[in-house]
């Protein structure tokens, strides 16, 4: 008779060491600026000021399956040819993620944790400009799938490469 249960405590890996893993370490925030450069005669004007608002995505391995996921949003409101106010946040994530395929890393880093930290920047980037005395502006919600989408459209039409782990951005303007 042949046995060919495998012996206990034998080398190899458990299904739980296989299992994939996503867990959210810490959000945070990563920077913060605000300058309203013409105030206070800017508050003169009665023209309403038209705002332009760019966003980036960018990730960086920082240990072994540990990664910082940052986005970065820079929103710039002017009146006439003068700016009113120019913020910009990053609000960064630190996450986990262990036993993914490459061609999983590169959504689950460009959209899953992007979506996840998000709705973090746009509460504090409404709280910046809402201490100026303005009303506050609440950021649009943001497809991060088209926005990944397009970003690996954009980088295959330049002819390069997307890197899964290093670190990938993503500029876009709303």
């Amino acid at each position: 008779m042949n046995d060919t249960t495998p012996a206990i405590g034998a080398a190899g890996p458990t299904a739980a060491e296989q299992a994939p893993v996503f867990q959210l370490q810490r959000v945070y925030l990563k920077d913060a600026s605000l300058e309203m450069p013409h105030a206070p005669r800017i508050f003169l004007e009665s023209e309403a000021p038209s705002v332009d608002i760019q966003l980036e995505v960018s990730n960086t391995p920082v240990i072994d399956a540990v990664h910082e996921v940052v986005v970065r949003v820079t929103a710039t409101a002017k009146v006439k040819d003068k700016v009113l106010f120019l913020v910009e946040g990053k609000q960064g994530g630190i996450f986990e993620i262990r036993n993914l395929s490459s061609e999983q890393m590169g959504p689950v880093l460009g959209v899953v944790c992007p979506g996840i930290i998000y709705p973090y920047l746009r509460a504090n980037i409404a709280d910046l400009i809402s201490r100026t005395g303005l009303p506050a502006i609440h950021l649009a919600e943001i497809n991060f799938e088209a926005f990944y989408s397009q970003k690996m459209a954009a980088m295959q039409q330049q002819g390069s490469t997307p890197a899964v782990s290093g670190a990938g951005n993503g500029v876009a303007s709303a």
